[in-house]
């Protein structure tokens, strides 16, 4: 999968930079819409890569002791 930064200028889509992609290869964009700011999106991609990181060194637990453990820490704070 190749991921690529592209702008709409005029109602047009454009991709200024170079790609390797072939003459003729259909590309399918997704649009983000998710009102995160620049530096929240940069946070929140920083948080996942460490995630993985964490993930690739063991340091995983399983979902739903996960959640198990999110939900008795919640059951400990006060109520906003």
């Amino acid at each position: 999968m190749h991921s690529r930064k592209i702008q709409v200028k005029n109602g047009r889509l454009v991709l200024d930079e170079p790609t390797d992609l072939p003459d003729g290869a259909e590309v399918e964009v997704l649009v983000i819409d998710d009102d995160l700011t620049a530096q929240e999106r940069a946070e929140l991609h920083a948080s996942l890569d460490r995630a993985l990181e964490d993930s690739d060194a063991g340091r995983g637990v399983e979902a739903l002791e996960y959640l198990e453990r999110y939900r008795a820490g919640r059951e400990d704070r006060p109520a906003r």
